[in-house]
């Protein structure tokens, strides 16, 4: 097996959390796909500007004022060039991805008709399932589902017979939460251009994983949570091309998205802040950034190749035990692995898992269909990051042969 050019125990002294003990045991977090840690080099940034320059931006003339600005649009640029984004103009800062969907589902009220096709993905989370339910109940514009086969792939075939004129939009998660699949996003995004329909990729998953050249990939919106890549929560952004923000009304009426206001008459801001209504998450937009860095300073490469290894070494260990059985095993899969114990629920599994300090999801992982496909109530997700070590999985392997023991 190759070996990682990481430094792991240097990196995990980064991360104060994972020094602390659950019921007496070290802890061993494997939630990272729910949100993952966050390193001192962000904490700091947070504290820094709480301490330091704490002001509303945009607004004021002030020293504090124009020091935030600069800070928060520098982060947005480091976005532009993480990403590669045409223009910070196309990079609207939002709570997370549930918001930025959101947005472009309220955009498209007005331009959806009865009769238009949306297109999404078998497997996709909540989040990018009900807003696009909501806005066919607004518009009677139809919902079409892209089938998934037993491995936890799309069936692609099945996507282009779905494909036609009268499809406006189609969307589909970059990596599954739930399996770790990593979809053909370049091969749905051309295939449904062809169409002259819109793609919404959701990248909640791939941020932490997969360095996205957005450009390249030439998709019309992508969104992405910064808790999902060491920073904060309550901060995200919204990727979309100018021409289709252009078209779409803001989402939001407030102070910071308009132009000029009167009694009679609102004219709105340019992009991005259009879109941008309100005091933002200022010192979360800041962070994003400095997370931004953090990862590119790691590197993407390094920590793809070691993520792989871990998810090698993991899935083999796992296998080896009596009854498992793992739920997604696509060819492509970020570091995900979501699975069952014959005969046992897979809540009563994480139940012993957490006092022996083990964190690790149970449940449907906010993607029920995907459950209901398999026949299954939920699954035991245990997902790593690139600070986590093949001795934590040794210990989760332990943990789950120990609960086997107990519960059959």
């Amino acid at each position: 097996m190759q070996d990682t050019a990481l430094d792991i125990q240097t990196i995990r002294k980064d991360f104060p959390i994972l020094s602390r003990e659950v019921y007496g045991r070290p802890l061993v977090y494997l939630d990272n796909a729910a949100t993952s840690q966050t390193p001192r080099q962000v904490l700091d940034v947070i504290v820094d500007y709480y301490s330091r320059y704490n002001a509303n931006i945009h607004r004021g003339v002030h020293a504090l004022s124009q020091e935030a600005t600069d800070a928060y649009e520098l982060a947005r640029k480091k976005i532009q060039l993480h990403f590669n984004i045409g223009s910070t103009k196309e990079i609207i800062f939002t709570s997370g991805t549930t918001h930025s969907i959101n947005l472009v589902a309220n955009g498209f009220s007005s331009i959806l008709k009865a009769g238009d096709e949306v297109l999404v993905s078998a497997m996709e989370h909540h989040s990018n399932i009900v807003p696009w339910q909501m806005l066919c109940e607004r518009t009677g514009a139809i919902l079409k589902v892209i089938p998934m086969s037993q491995d936890g792939e799309l069936l692609m075939d099945n996507y282009r017979e779905l494909l036609s004129g009268n499809t406006r939009l189609v969307f589909c998660n970059h990596v599954s939460n739930a399996l770790g699949t990593i979809n053909p996003i370049k091969e749905i995004i051309d295939e449904a251009h062809k169409v002259g329909a819109a793609v919404l990729v959701d990248g909640a998953q791939s941020a932490a994983h997969i360095r996205a050249d957005l450009q390249e990939l030439n998709v019309d919106f992508y969104t992405v949570s910064a808790h999902k890549m060491c920073g904060p929560t309550g901060i995200g952004i919204l990727y979309g091309k100018e021409e289709w923000l252009q078209k779409l009304p803001p989402y939001q009426g407030g102070g910071e998205m308009i132009a000029e206001v009167t009694f009679e008459k609102t004219t709105y801001a340019d992009l991005p802040h259009k879109f941008e209504a309100g005091t933002p998450n200022i010192a979360g937009g800041i962070a994003f950034g400095a997370a931004i860095d953090y990862l590119n300073n790691i590197g993407f490469d390094a920590i793809e190749a070691y993520e792989n290894e871990l998810l090698e070494y993991a899935t083999a260990s796992l296998l080896a035990i009596d009854g498992l059985k793992i739920y997604g095993t696509s060819k492509r899969k970020t570091s995900v692995i979501s699975f069952n114990l014959e005969g046992i629920h897979p809540y009563d599994v994480g139940t012993i898992l957490d006092k022996l300090g083990i964190a690790v999801r149970t449940g449907h992982h906010c993607a029920q269909p995907i459950m209901d496909f398999f026949g299954i109530p939920g699954t035991i997700r245990a997902s790593f990051s690139f600070y986590n070590t093949k001795e934590e999985v040794d210990t989760l392997v332990a943990g789950v042969i120990k609960a086997r023991e107990m519960l059959l």
